[in-house]
């Protein structure tokens, strides 16, 4: 995990747009965007330094 617990789970709980890579909130059942249905969580590598 990063240095700041909470943006780390801010960052998390993003979706992405399959199609067009858009962030979009938690509860979003379609992109904002193009309204494409198939969304995907974010992924989240955090590397210490």
């Amino acid at each position: 995990m990063g240095k700041f617990p909470v943006a780390d789970a801010e960052l998390k709980s993003q979706l992405i747009c399959r199609k067009c890579k858009t962030k979009n909130r938690v509860g979003a059942k379609k992109c904002r965007k193009c309204n494409y249905p198939f969304l995907r969580a974010k992924k989240i590598t955090i590397v210490k330094k």
